[in-house]
């Protein structure tokens, strides 16, 4: 199922994160996310994968976490197909070789996009009914370790 993916695109919340948001007195947000998805971020770029974080958001505890799991990240994002499709060209990536990984509404357009569409088991019904994988586990709780065992195994097969 994986073998042809050149590059995986993560939604931020609710794939990376649990989808929930801390708001502190003064405004500032957080998130939880999972290490286990870290350590599945480099088992896949060991496998030669482009990986990029691609969200809504403007919260720079996206950008944050991007920097630290070394990932490429466009955030503050409108349109997530027009901008997956810009980038996916300037990158020379064909749009059948791109794994996409959502949970939301706004993830439907990029995802029919593209070759490969996965989700956590607690996306939207709408994102549930398109996608080819679903995780067997919820966003922000080892989505991304569960796909890189999968891709490792096949890959290694």
């Amino acid at each position: 199922m994986f073998e042809n993916i050149e590059l995986i695109v993560y939604d931020f919340d609710g794939v990376m994160t649990d989808n929930r948001v801390m708001v502190d007195q003064d405004g500032r947000e957080s998130v939880m996310a999972n290490r286990g998805d870290g350590y599945g971020v480099g088992m896949i770029r060991k496998l030669g994968i482009e990986q990029v974080i691609l969200s809504t958001e403007v919260n720079p505890v996206v950008e944050m976490r991007a920097e630290k799991l070394k990932l490429e990240v466009i955030h503050g994002v409108s349109d997530k197909k027009e901008t997956l499709v810009k980038f996916c060209s300037e990158k020379a990536v064909g749009l059948d070789k791109v794994m996409y990984i959502g949970n939301d509404l706004n993830d439907i357009d990029a995802m029919g996009c593209v070759g490969l569409k996965g989700a956590p088991k607690d996306a939207e019904p709408e994102i549930l009914e398109i996608a080819d994988w679903v995780s067997g586990k919820n966003g922000g709780y080892g989505v991304v370790r569960e796909l890189a065992r999968l891709i490792s195994g096949e890959r290694n097969a």
